[in-house]
């Protein structure tokens, strides 16, 4: 008998437009023991699939039809008070966001202890001694001291871990894990893989991983489930699906995963739609908004960006007494400098500075020591809107978290048009509007998604949102802070492109920060490998990524996900 059994699960959400059936007739199975993987494009209803089964469907979505099983009884009709005593203790759920997740008024070890103590009986020492040991497993540093800080203090990698323990602590027989590595470099998603299989091997636990890295899929499931608009298009052992796709979607997935083992010019983008695959070229960006401009790269040697000696601390713990005060150095004397009209790459484990640089660099943050540089201008010595509105122009960021970022309360007309109203970069409501939509469909999300809010959107489809606004001003200098650790990969091939070619027609230079080392090879000229703050390896990315000299970049290498599957040639049949 199978651990959970889905049989013709329908999911409908009402709106003024009509009924979106965002689950058309899915039949999913796991057992015991069994890692099933669930991929697809965002917005397929991946997550969705994940929310039914623990009763937590956004309102005003609602099950239609079909039913869900587990161990054998139907839980979709129980009542919230019997649903409740499930979560957690019968079924663990890794949320995708892992800042919305959490509760920012307690401590992580308070909210891991609550949930220990909710579902086991056991004694409150006992419980925070449990919850201090899972933090230790998922690779929390210090484990002791960070239990009794709060999830604002954590980087966006170490809440996707706080998020992963909370999730395990109750020793639940079903994990639901939505895009668990997601925020996580590489050497920590190889940790919480290995915790994943070992919870399956010893304690027989089912565990279904919603992702969009083929990566992960690869490395760690049994079977692979394949979705597309709401339907389970191909099912099958996982080597079978990543190495002979049957189905003409899944060869197109598989056709724009980024390569780990060579650099290409361009991320090979094969589409998928009734007549076929479809083979996509490089876009004339020149009848757009995002081309419209002159090329702004000058032909001149100097660097358009330079780090001087910067470095950044935050106080831990505060106190009048200045002897009791406690500090943590996030970036630590870092000197290196972007060339004009270059991808800048920074890769290191969450935790290690990366963020915090971007938010330097960015003005943001005010480092404690050091300069940032912009055009020869310091940016720490600018002062007032006047002086700061020419820089905050040409500046732009993407940034990790598309939930966060992006103002609930507005239609995505208003987050996009924002910007350009207020550097005054069109003249008449009908251009921004123009432009607006120009934004949007470049960013394949469609003119007519302009006049949704932001919860109406995937995780996915909010990065490109946050994607199309750092868009809107025509910078000459965008801070990629994790720009696709939300999409799936076509969306990413096409997206990544893009940026290829603005570059290509803008002069655009760009810092690249990612924990996903093919991205990071396909993309950058050169790359700075970060650890605990410090600067441990530059160099041209190539020469990085063929020839290693620091251990630790040579460690980082090792535990690069591949995709050790014969695939299938898709191109070469389109």
């Amino acid at each position: 008998m199978s651990l959970l059994e889905i049989r013709n699960l329908h999911i409908r959400f009402p709106s003024r437009w009509g009924d979106v059936e965002a689950v058309r007739g899915i039949d999913l199975d796991v057992r015991g023991g069994e890692i099933v993987g669930v991929v697809g494009e965002s917005g397929a209803g991946k997550s969705t699939i994940g929310n039914a089964v623990i009763g937590l469907l956004e309102a005003p979505g609602k099950m239609t039809d079909g039913e869900v099983k587990l161990e054998g009884e139907r839980i979709d009709k129980l009542p919230p008070q019997a649903l409740q005593k499930i979560r957690g203790r019968k079924i663990g759920m890794i949320f995708q966001d892992p800042m919305t997740s959490l509760n920012p008024l307690f401590t992580v070890g308070q909210q891991i202890v609550e949930t220990i103590r909710t579902h086991l009986d056991v004694s409150a020492s006992a419980a925070r001694k449990r919850a201090i040991q899972m933090l230790d497993e998922v690779g929390i540093a210090d484990a002791e001291n960070r239990i009794d800080e709060y999830p604002h203090q954590f980087s966006g990698g170490m809440r996707q871990r706080v998020v992963i323990a909370l999730a395990l602590c109750a020793e639940p027989d079903l994990v639901i894990a939505d895009e668990p590595t997601t925020a996580l470099d590489v050497s920590i998603q190889a940790q919480i893989l290995d915790l994943i299989r070992d919870l399956c091997k010893t304690r027989n636990v089912g565990v279904v991983i919603i992702t969009h890295d083929m990566g992960v899929i690869a490395e760690i499931t049994d079977r692979v489930a394949v979705m597309y608009h709401g339907k389970i298009v191909e099912i099958a052992a996982t080597k079978d699906v990543l190495g002979h796709p049957k189905e003409d979607y899944t060869k197109s997935l598989m056709a724009a995963v980024p390569r780990s083992d060579v650099k290409l010019d361009r991320f090979p983008r094969v589409s998928y739609s009734e007549d076929g695959l479809e083979k996509h070229d490089q876009v004339d960006l020149r009848s757009h908004w995002l081309g419209s401009a002159q090329k702004q790269a000058e032909e001149v040697s100097d660097p358009l960006v330079r780090c001087e000696n910067l470095s950044m601390r935050f106080t831990s713990r505060h106190s009048m007494i200045p002897a009791w005060r406690r500090y943590f150095t996030a970036v630590d004397d870092l000197s290196f400098e972007i060339r004009r009209g270059e991808t800048f790459g920074v890769v290191g484990e969450s935790g290690s500075g990366k963020s915090t640089l971007a938010r330097m660099i960015a003005g943001l943050y005010t480092p404690s020591a050091g300069r940032v540089w912009y055009n020869d201008v310091a940016v720490s010595d600018l002062q007032g809107e006047k002086e700061l509105a020419p820089f905050r122009r040409q500046i732009q960021m993407i940034f990790q978290d598309p939930f966060s970022s992006l103002n609930p309360r507005m239609r995505l007309f208003d987050i996009i048009a924002e910007p350009i109203r207020h550097h005054r970069l069109a003249g008449s409501n009908a251009e921004i509007v123009r432009i607006v939509e120009d934004l949007l469909e470049q960013v394949e999300l469609g003119k007519q998604a302009a006049w949704k809010y932001p919860h109406e959107f995937s995780g996915g489809q909010r990065q490109r949102i946050s994607i199309a606004r750092a868009f809107a001003t025509r910078p000459r200098f965008l801070i990629c802070d994790e720009p696709t650790s939300a999409l799936d990969v076509s969306i990413q091939a096409q997206l990544l492109n893009l940026l290829k070619d603005l570059q290509q027609e803008m002069g655009l230079t760009m810092l690249f920060i990612s924990h996903d080392l093919p991205v990071i090879r396909q993309m950058c000229d050169r790359v700075a490998v970060m650890q605990n703050g410090q600067l441990k390896e530059l160099a041209e990315t190539e020469t990085l990524f063929e020839s290693p000299q620091n251990p630790y970049t040579q460690h980082l290498l090792k535990l690069m996900p591949k995709l050790d599957f014969e695939l299938t040639p898709v191109e070469a049949s389109v």
